[in-house]
């Protein structure tokens, strides 16, 4: 897709729902597009609205490893309560094994470097094998996570990767995505009741307190501006 026809399709969004953002792309792209899946809150959301429109489009998630034992958790509920399957991808084990074997099994508290080289293995090199044959993928993102997130689009595309990627709740506040989880009764982390806004990998996150950033609790140990996988750098 052009990035000019990125463009005209988010001027065409603008004022529009992310159910009609989905129908559009579901419809358009139909066998080449997937929701990658971190079982977030806005991610449940948003397998909601797929399943509603298309039960039959593809749903991803990434199993690192090192997940909190409630979100293998939520994986089950989910697909029990969806009737689906959730594709579940898993990091390639020599390269796993390698990297604990020369820098630890905690290495990412070390160093920026590490946790990258961590996030790339467990995360980047799965993912990559999941967009294979994909044409678009549809991110949880919303701009008031982050400051690393707050000029992202509805319609972007996605060079690292080479597909147009797309964020129907990019203008969502955690307010609205909490009132549609209610409302239309969606399972969700437990965790999200015990302090923890957004759940990663369980050495890599921890509870915030009330008034911190909702991301504050992943790799606290940095910096804001660096606290990306790398899934969604520009």
């Amino acid at each position: 897709m052009e990035k000019g026809r990125i463009e005209e399709l988010n001027a065409e969004f603008a004022k529009k729902s992310p159910q009609e953002v989905l129908s559009f792309f579901l419809r358009e792209f139909k066998g080449k597009i997937a929701l990658s899946s971190s079982l977030g809150l806005e991610d449940q959301v948003l397998t909601h609205m797929v399943c509603n429109l298309d039960s039959s489009a593809r749903i991803f998630t990434l199993d690192t490893g090192r997940l909190f034992p409630e979100t293998y958790n939520l994986i089950d509920n989910t697909n029990k309560h969806f009737g689906i399957k959730i594709e579940v991808l898993f990091p390639a084990y020599a390269q796993v094994e390698n990297m604990v074997f020369s820098k630890g099994i905690n290495l990412f508290y070390d160093s920026i470097e590490n946790r990258k080289e961590c996030c790339r293995i467990r995360k980047i090199e799965p993912l990559k094998r999941a967009f294979k044959g994909l044409d678009v993928w549809i991110c949880g993102l919303r701009k008031d996570q982050s400051v690393t997130r707050f000029f992202s689009n509805t319609i972007e595309w996605d060079e690292a990767n080479g597909l147009v990627k797309i964020n129907p709740l990019i203008n969502w506040t955690e307010k609205m995505v909490w009132e549609y989880i209610r409302t239309h009764h969606i399972p969700y982390n437990e965790l999200h009741d015990k302090g923890f806004p957004s759940i990663g990998c369980q050495p890599c996150t921890r509870t915030v307190t009330s008034g911190e950033d909702i991301r504050s609790g992943r790799w606290w140990w940095e910096a804001p501006e660096h606290k990306e996988c790398g899934l969604h750098q520009k």
